[in-house]
Protein backbone atom coordinates (compact mmCIF):
# COMPACT_ATOMS: atom_id res chain seq x y z
CA UNK A 1 0.00 0.00 0.00
CA UNK A 2 1.41 3.27 -0.68
CA UNK A 3 1.81 6.11 1.59
CA UNK A 4 -0.07 9.12 0.73
CA UNK A 5 2.13 11.85 0.24
CA UNK A 6 1.59 15.14 2.91
CA UNK A 7 4.19 17.38 1.78
CA UNK A 8 6.18 18.66 -1.11
CA UNK A 9 8.93 20.79 -1.26
CA UNK A 10 9.15 23.06 -4.72
CA UNK A 11 11.99 24.56 -5.63
CA UNK A 12 10.19 26.72 -8.54
CA UNK A 13 12.78 28.05 -10.97
CA UNK A 14 13.31 30.55 -13.77
CA UNK A 15 14.60 27.70 -15.68
CA UNK A 16 13.80 24.18 -14.05
CA UNK A 17 11.22 23.13 -11.25
CA UNK A 18 12.09 20.26 -9.13
CA UNK A 19 10.29 18.47 -7.04
CA UNK A 20 11.25 16.71 -4.09
CA UNK A 21 8.88 14.52 -1.59
CA UNK A 22 10.19 13.44 1.78
CA UNK A 23 11.63 10.26 1.90
CA UNK A 24 11.56 9.68 -2.28
CA UNK A 25 13.99 12.67 -3.22
CA UNK A 26 13.89 14.64 -6.38
CA UNK A 27 10.79 12.89 -8.17
CA UNK A 28 10.55 15.64 -10.67
CA UNK A 29 13.07 17.50 -12.14
CA UNK A 30 11.62 19.75 -15.53
CA UNK A 31 12.02 22.86 -17.43
CA UNK A 32 9.83 25.72 -16.62
CA UNK A 33 8.02 25.94 -19.35
CA UNK A 34 4.20 26.13 -21.32
CA UNK A 35 3.41 25.74 -24.01
CA UNK A 36 -0.13 27.17 -24.91
CA UNK A 37 -2.29 27.55 -28.09
CA UNK A 38 -2.61 31.33 -28.71
CA UNK A 39 -6.15 31.27 -29.43
CA UNK A 40 -7.86 29.52 -26.30
CA UNK A 41 -5.01 30.56 -24.02
CA UNK A 42 -5.52 26.45 -23.21
CA UNK A 43 -1.86 24.62 -22.14
CA UNK A 44 -1.09 22.16 -24.32
CA UNK A 45 2.10 21.42 -22.74
CA UNK A 46 4.42 21.63 -19.71
CA UNK A 47 7.83 20.86 -18.75
CA UNK A 48 10.30 18.65 -20.72
CA UNK A 49 7.46 18.34 -23.47
CA UNK A 50 7.13 22.13 -23.81
CA UNK A 51 10.96 23.03 -23.72
CA UNK A 52 11.30 20.54 -26.88
CA UNK A 53 8.75 23.21 -28.81
CA UNK A 54 10.62 26.40 -27.62
CA UNK A 55 11.58 27.85 -31.09
CA UNK A 56 10.16 25.29 -33.04
CA UNK A 57 6.24 25.84 -33.11
CA UNK A 58 3.74 26.98 -35.60
CA UNK A 59 1.88 30.41 -35.44
CA UNK A 60 -1.13 29.14 -32.95
CA UNK A 61 1.00 27.84 -30.12
CA UNK A 62 3.62 29.32 -27.77
CA UNK A 63 6.52 27.89 -25.37
CA UNK A 64 7.60 29.92 -22.82
CA UNK A 65 8.19 30.38 -19.25
CA UNK A 66 5.84 31.63 -17.10
CA UNK A 67 8.64 32.71 -14.70
CA UNK A 68 11.10 35.97 -15.32
CA UNK A 69 14.25 36.37 -12.96
CA UNK A 70 12.50 34.11 -10.46
CA UNK A 71 9.61 35.58 -9.82
CA UNK A 72 6.20 35.12 -11.58
CA UNK A 73 5.24 37.01 -15.06
CA UNK A 74 2.36 35.13 -15.88
CA UNK A 75 0.15 34.18 -13.00
CA UNK A 76 -2.13 32.11 -14.55
CA UNK A 77 0.21 30.16 -16.78
CA UNK A 78 2.12 29.13 -13.50
CA UNK A 79 -0.53 27.99 -11.86
CA UNK A 80 -1.07 25.55 -14.41
CA UNK A 81 2.41 24.73 -14.49
CA UNK A 82 2.33 24.39 -10.46
CA UNK A 83 -0.86 22.06 -11.29
CA UNK A 84 0.73 19.60 -13.46
CA UNK A 85 4.07 19.58 -11.37
CA UNK A 86 2.13 18.92 -7.95
CA UNK A 87 0.02 16.16 -9.44
CA UNK A 88 2.26 14.25 -11.39
CA UNK A 89 4.36 14.23 -8.01
CA UNK A 90 1.00 13.20 -5.79
CA UNK A 91 0.21 10.67 -8.48
CA UNK A 92 -3.56 9.22 -9.38
CA UNK A 93 -4.44 8.16 -6.50
CA UNK A 94 -3.29 10.76 -3.85
CA UNK A 95 -6.56 12.20 -2.19
CA UNK A 96 -5.01 14.51 0.54
CA UNK A 97 -3.99 17.78 -0.40
CA UNK A 98 -0.28 18.27 0.59
CA UNK A 99 1.84 20.82 2.43
CA UNK A 100 3.73 22.84 -0.31
CA UNK A 101 7.18 25.41 0.92
CA UNK A 102 8.14 26.71 -2.33
CA UNK A 103 11.80 28.77 -2.65
CA UNK A 104 12.00 32.31 -3.66
CA UNK A 105 14.64 34.79 -4.83
CA UNK A 106 16.63 36.35 -1.80
CA UNK A 107 15.68 39.95 -3.24
CA UNK A 108 11.46 38.76 -3.55
CA UNK A 109 9.05 41.39 -2.66
CA UNK A 110 5.72 41.16 -0.32
CA UNK A 111 3.62 41.31 -3.56
CA UNK A 112 5.68 38.47 -4.91
CA UNK A 113 5.70 36.04 -2.43
CA UNK A 114 1.90 36.13 -2.11
CA UNK A 115 1.40 35.49 -5.40
CA UNK A 116 3.87 32.41 -4.64
CA UNK A 117 1.32 31.39 -1.92
CA UNK A 118 -1.36 31.77 -4.01
CA UNK A 119 -0.70 30.19 -7.14
CA UNK A 120 0.38 26.94 -5.16
CA UNK A 121 -2.47 27.27 -2.89
CA UNK A 122 -5.00 27.70 -6.33
CA UNK A 123 -2.80 24.65 -7.70
CA UNK A 124 -3.57 21.96 -4.92
CA UNK A 125 -1.91 22.95 -2.12
CA UNK A 126 -3.30 22.47 1.38
CA UNK A 127 -0.88 25.02 2.95
CA UNK A 128 1.88 26.99 1.03
CA UNK A 129 5.14 28.19 2.77
CA UNK A 130 8.00 30.34 0.87
CA UNK A 131 10.90 29.98 1.70
CA UNK A 132 14.44 32.21 0.44
CA UNK A 133 16.48 30.18 -1.86
CA UNK A 134 20.10 30.88 -0.38
CA UNK A 135 18.54 28.92 2.85
CA UNK A 136 17.68 25.94 1.25
CA UNK A 137 20.35 25.69 -1.26
CA UNK A 138 22.63 25.65 2.18
CA UNK A 139 20.44 23.61 3.85
CA UNK A 140 21.07 21.10 0.58
CA UNK A 141 24.83 21.84 0.62
CA UNK A 142 24.87 20.41 3.81
CA UNK A 143 26.04 23.47 5.52
CA UNK A 144 24.83 23.38 9.66
CA UNK A 145 22.58 26.64 9.69
CA UNK A 146 22.00 26.73 12.76
CA UNK A 147 25.50 27.57 13.92
CA UNK A 148 26.61 30.59 15.42
CA UNK A 149 29.24 30.41 12.75
CA UNK A 150 29.06 32.47 9.04
CA UNK A 151 28.49 30.61 5.94
CA UNK A 152 28.31 32.22 2.66
CA UNK A 153 25.96 30.77 -0.53
CA UNK A 154 26.19 31.84 -3.92
CA UNK A 155 23.21 30.37 -5.75
CA UNK A 156 23.59 31.37 -9.51
CA UNK A 157 20.43 29.93 -10.91
CA UNK A 158 18.73 30.11 -14.59
CA UNK A 159 17.45 34.11 -13.82
CA UNK A 160 19.09 35.13 -10.46
CA UNK A 161 21.93 34.90 -8.67
CA UNK A 162 21.35 35.22 -4.75
CA UNK A 163 24.53 35.77 -2.30
CA UNK A 164 24.01 35.61 1.46
CA UNK A 165 25.82 35.31 4.29
CA UNK A 166 23.71 32.69 6.80
CA UNK A 167 24.57 32.60 10.81
CA UNK A 168 22.45 30.88 13.55
CA UNK A 169 19.79 29.97 10.79
CA UNK A 170 18.73 33.15 9.35
CA UNK A 171 20.26 35.20 6.49
CA UNK A 172 22.40 37.99 7.76
CA UNK A 173 22.71 39.91 4.51
CA UNK A 174 22.20 38.95 1.27
CA UNK A 175 22.05 40.30 -2.46
CA UNK A 176 20.50 39.51 -5.49
CA UNK A 177 21.10 40.46 -9.14
CA UNK A 178 19.08 39.59 -12.03
CA UNK A 179 22.08 38.07 -13.90
CA UNK A 180 22.36 34.50 -14.11
CA UNK A 181 21.92 31.60 -16.87
CA UNK A 182 19.45 32.97 -18.82
CA UNK A 183 21.20 36.52 -19.39
CA UNK A 184 24.77 34.38 -20.23
CA UNK A 185 23.13 32.38 -22.87
CA UNK A 186 21.81 35.67 -24.22
CA UNK A 187 25.18 37.18 -24.01
CA UNK A 188 26.54 34.30 -25.74
CA UNK A 189 24.00 34.53 -28.27
CA UNK A 190 24.31 38.44 -29.20
CA UNK A 191 28.57 37.76 -29.44
CA UNK A 192 27.78 35.46 -31.96
CA UNK A 193 25.37 37.28 -34.03
CA UNK A 194 27.76 40.83 -34.19
CA UNK A 195 30.98 38.67 -34.76
CA UNK A 196 29.72 35.93 -36.48
CA UNK A 197 27.07 36.85 -38.39
CA UNK A 198 24.75 33.99 -36.94
CA UNK A 199 21.61 33.71 -35.90
CA UNK A 200 20.75 31.39 -32.89
CA UNK A 201 18.39 30.11 -30.44
CA UNK A 202 18.41 30.08 -26.64
CA UNK A 203 18.90 26.61 -26.61
CA UNK A 204 22.10 26.36 -28.60
CA UNK A 205 23.77 28.76 -26.68
CA UNK A 206 22.99 27.17 -23.84
CA UNK A 207 24.62 24.04 -25.65
CA UNK A 208 27.41 26.21 -26.23
CA UNK A 209 28.00 27.19 -22.81
CA UNK A 210 27.66 23.89 -21.76
CA UNK A 211 30.18 22.47 -24.29
CA UNK A 212 33.22 24.87 -23.89
CA UNK A 213 31.87 27.76 -21.90
CA UNK A 214 34.60 28.85 -19.31
CA UNK A 215 34.71 31.75 -16.66
CA UNK A 216 38.30 32.64 -16.84
CA UNK A 217 40.53 32.08 -20.11
CA UNK A 218 42.30 29.40 -20.46
CA UNK A 219 45.66 27.68 -22.42
CA UNK A 220 43.61 24.77 -23.42
CA UNK A 221 40.54 25.84 -25.65
CA UNK A 222 37.52 23.34 -26.33
CA UNK A 223 36.02 24.58 -29.47
CA UNK A 224 32.64 23.79 -30.63
CA UNK A 225 30.93 24.13 -34.19
CA UNK A 226 27.27 26.00 -34.00
CA UNK A 227 24.74 25.63 -36.32
CA UNK A 228 22.39 28.88 -37.15
CA UNK A 229 20.90 31.27 -39.48
CA UNK A 230 23.43 33.48 -41.48
CA UNK A 231 22.19 36.51 -41.02
CA UNK A 232 23.30 37.99 -44.44
CA UNK A 233 22.15 35.54 -46.44
CA UNK A 234 19.20 34.55 -44.23
CA UNK A 235 20.24 30.61 -45.44
CA UNK A 236 21.52 28.14 -42.48
CA UNK A 237 25.07 28.18 -41.65
CA UNK A 238 27.88 26.61 -39.33
CA UNK A 239 30.77 28.11 -37.56
CA UNK A 240 33.53 26.99 -34.97
CA UNK A 241 33.67 28.87 -31.41
CA UNK A 242 36.14 28.35 -29.06
CA UNK A 243 36.15 28.83 -25.07
CA UNK A 244 37.85 31.88 -24.44
CA UNK A 245 35.96 33.70 -27.29
CA UNK A 246 33.14 32.93 -24.94
CA UNK A 247 34.14 33.79 -22.18
CA UNK A 248 34.87 37.33 -24.10
CA UNK A 249 31.18 36.84 -24.52
CA UNK A 250 29.79 36.31 -20.88
CA UNK A 251 32.10 38.44 -19.11
CA UNK A 252 29.73 41.54 -18.72
CA UNK A 253 27.64 39.01 -17.10
CA UNK A 254 30.16 37.22 -14.97
CA UNK A 255 31.31 41.13 -13.74
CA UNK A 256 27.62 41.81 -12.53
CA UNK A 257 27.54 38.70 -10.57
CA UNK A 258 31.15 39.04 -8.84
CA UNK A 259 29.63 42.61 -7.83
CA UNK A 260 27.03 41.51 -6.25
CA UNK A 261 29.42 38.28 -4.17
CA UNK A 262 31.46 41.50 -3.01
CA UNK A 263 28.63 43.70 -2.30
CA UNK A 264 27.55 41.34 0.18
CA UNK A 265 30.71 40.35 1.55
CA UNK A 266 31.29 44.55 2.03
CA UNK A 267 27.71 44.25 3.99
CA UNK A 268 29.14 41.57 6.55
CA UNK A 269 29.64 42.15 10.50
CA UNK A 270 33.82 41.39 10.94
CA UNK A 271 32.92 38.60 12.92
CA UNK A 272 31.67 36.63 10.15
CA UNK A 273 33.51 37.88 7.28
CA UNK A 274 36.31 35.61 9.58
CA UNK A 275 33.94 32.64 9.81
CA UNK A 276 34.04 32.93 5.65
CA UNK A 277 37.59 32.62 5.02
CA UNK A 278 38.31 30.15 6.92
CA UNK A 279 35.13 27.90 5.60
CA UNK A 280 35.21 29.51 1.86
CA UNK A 281 32.07 30.43 -0.02
CA UNK A 282 29.71 27.76 -1.00
CA UNK A 283 28.17 28.02 -4.85
CA UNK A 284 25.25 26.06 -5.56
CA UNK A 285 22.73 26.16 -8.84
CA UNK A 286 22.92 25.47 -12.39
CA UNK A 287 25.30 28.82 -13.05
CA UNK A 288 28.15 27.32 -10.43
CA UNK A 289 28.75 24.14 -13.33
CA UNK A 290 30.32 27.05 -15.55
CA UNK A 291 34.08 25.86 -15.86
CA UNK A 292 36.46 27.71 -13.49
CA UNK A 293 33.70 29.56 -12.05
CA UNK A 294 35.24 29.15 -8.51
CA UNK A 295 38.83 30.47 -9.65
CA UNK A 296 37.23 33.49 -10.67
CA UNK A 297 35.58 34.20 -7.55
CA UNK A 298 38.71 33.75 -5.69
CA UNK A 299 41.07 36.60 -7.86
CA UNK A 300 38.01 38.59 -7.11
CA UNK A 301 37.45 38.34 -3.66
CA UNK A 302 40.05 36.47 -2.12
CA UNK A 303 38.02 33.94 -0.46
CA UNK A 304 38.52 30.21 -1.52
CA UNK A 305 35.18 29.18 -2.97
CA UNK A 306 33.90 25.30 -3.80
CA UNK A 307 31.38 24.12 -5.22
CA UNK A 308 28.37 22.12 -3.64
CA UNK A 309 27.78 18.25 -4.56
CA UNK A 310 24.80 18.43 -6.86
CA UNK A 311 24.58 21.98 -6.98
CA UNK A 312 21.53 21.23 -9.55
CA UNK A 313 19.53 19.71 -6.45
CA UNK A 314 20.55 21.90 -3.06
CA UNK A 315 17.79 24.17 -2.84
CA UNK A 316 15.37 20.91 -3.77
CA UNK A 317 16.89 18.91 -1.66
CA UNK A 318 17.14 21.71 1.40
CA UNK A 319 13.31 22.03 0.66
CA UNK A 320 13.06 18.33 1.66
CA UNK A 321 15.25 19.04 4.75
CA UNK A 322 13.36 21.30 6.04
CA UNK A 323 9.86 19.85 5.21
CA UNK A 324 11.20 17.00 7.11
CA UNK A 325 12.07 18.98 9.93
CA UNK A 326 9.28 21.49 9.47
CA UNK A 327 8.39 22.31 13.40
CA UNK A 328 12.85 22.80 13.82
CA UNK A 329 12.95 25.10 10.94
CA UNK A 330 9.30 26.92 11.13
CA UNK A 331 10.78 29.88 13.48
CA UNK A 332 13.94 30.75 11.54
CA UNK A 333 13.41 30.12 7.93
CA UNK A 334 9.66 30.57 6.78
CA UNK A 335 8.58 34.20 5.15
CA UNK A 336 6.01 35.98 6.95
CA UNK A 337 3.25 35.94 4.11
Amino acid sequence: MALFIRKLGIDLGTANTLVFVPQKGVCINEPSVVAVSVGSKKVLAVGNEAKIMIGRTPENIIAYRPLKNGVIADYRVTEAMLNYFISKSLGRFNIIKPDVMVSVPAGVTSTERRAVVEAAMKAGAKSAYVVKEPILAAIGAGIPIHEPRGYMVVDIGGGTTDSAVIALGGIVTSNSVKVAGDKIDQAIADHIKEHLNLAIGERTAEEIKIAVGSAIPVKEELVCTIKGRDILTGLPRSADISTNEVVKAIQGCLDDIIRSIKTTLQNTPPELSADIISESIVMTGGGSLLRNIEELVYRSTGVSASVANDPLLCVAKGCGTALEHLEAYKKSILLKR
